[in-house]
């Protein structure tokens, strides 16, 4: 009897030893991603000339305006659910250059997103990612805010509530 409460004992530590040295190297990576690249501020911001056909941007032309870079895809539930929230900072802040970069393969989609929740904002569809890529972006939503000289100043991860009062006296701050 005592044999076989160690052997099971022993089996169900050997058990767990190798779960857990099965998922041990998932702890190491970050979530989403997010970690690998470290934040950029302080950097100026890469240009890019970016045309999906319909719209063109090039990056270097906002210098002298305050911009939000935004890297997002219609197919991304964090994203849509900070678009909204975008609409609304860029109509109260109109001076402010919000940019958004869909990374969307569907030209479709994109244009029925766009046309349905009438974005006030610059948006392009970027589907070769190549403007993300510059920014070592890989994850969406991610946000960039660049100041008048085309510095970084912050980046932010995920969606975001941009009527957060935080937030928004940062942006103000560099206006």
């Amino acid at each position: 009897m005592i044999y076989a409460y160690r052997s099971y004992y022993k089996n169900v530590r050997v058990s767990r030893f190798f779960i857990l040295l099965l998922l041990a190297p998932l702890a190491l990576l970050p979530a989403c991603n997010r970690g690998a690249h470290p934040p950029q501020p302080g950097r100026i911001a890469p240009n890019f000339t970016v045309s999906d056909g319909t719209t063109t941007v090039n990056l270097a032309s906002y210098r002298g305006h305050v911009v939000l870079l935004n890297f997002w895809a219609t197919w991304c539930a964090p994203c849509v659910a900070e678009i909204p929230g975008l609409i609304e900072l860029q109509r109260d802040m109109p001076k402010l250059v919000v940019i958004g970069v869909s990374v969307d393969q569907n030209a479709a989609a994109y244009k029925r997103f766009v046309a349905t929740h009438h974005l006030n904002f610059i948006t392009v569809r970027n589907p070769s990612e190549s403007v993300p890529t510059l920014f070592h972006t890989d994850m969406w939503p991610e946000t960039y805010l660049i100041d008048r000289n085309g510095v970084i100043r912050n980046k932010f991860v995920s969606n975001q509530d941009w009527n957060d009062p935080e937030i928004r006296a940062m942006i103000k701050s560099l206006m």
